[in-house]
């Protein structure tokens, strides 16, 4: 993927419209979405981008007055060295959870009131040893609506470079 699409793919107004913001990349991997939502935010904002694997930052070029603090840490084991999120971006990484349900529920002690997820998955339910614990569109609405989201957006959708399933996202907040 292009980071014109991961851009187009998690491109809202939700995001852009509130001033300097604070954001999480959970699975930040190289970077890719860290760049497209830092081309989205406003100056004045922090993005942690988190993985398990502290695999260089594809591109170090952000936008200026973006600061991003790149972390090496397992989300999911870890306790998190921040609060008070705007948002929690999860590009391809929420499929590797396993105990969904009791992760996003963790997760919401890291987010303001008003903070939002902003998830890209794969829309297929049948996994594979790169998606083990796949989310379509459907599974992970009802995996928000019992953690007590419910204002769940889907937002875009793009075919797949692997042909199987459409990668499409979505902006959830309470």
């Amino acid at each position: 993927m292009e980071l014109q699409d991961a851009s187009a793919l998690i491109r809202h107004e939700g995001i852009t419209a509130n001033g300097p913001a604070a954001w999480a990349d959970l699975g930040c991997g190289t970077g890719l979405f860290t760049r497209a939502l830092a081309g989205l935010l406003s100056p004045g904002s922090t993005i942690y981008a988190v993985d398990r694997v502290l695999t260089p930052l594809q591109d170090n070029r952000f936008p200026q007055g973006i600061a991003v603090k790149h972390l090496q840490l397992d989300f999911v084991a870890n306790e998190l060295p921040f609060q008070n999120l705007d948002g929690v971006l999860m590009a391809n990484s929420l499929h590797f959870v396993s105990d969904q349900q009791g992760f996003i529920r963790s997760m919401g002690r890291y987010l303001k009131a008003d903070g939002c997820f902003l998830v890209c998955e794969y829309d297929t339910d049948t996994a594979n040893r790169w998606v083990p614990y796949p989310l379509s569109y459907h599974t992970l609405w009802r995996l928000f609506q019992k953690a007590g989201y419910t204002n769940i957006q889907r937002l875009h959708e793009q075919p797949s470079i692997y042909g199987r399933a459409n990668i499409y996202s979505v902006l959830i907040s309470r």
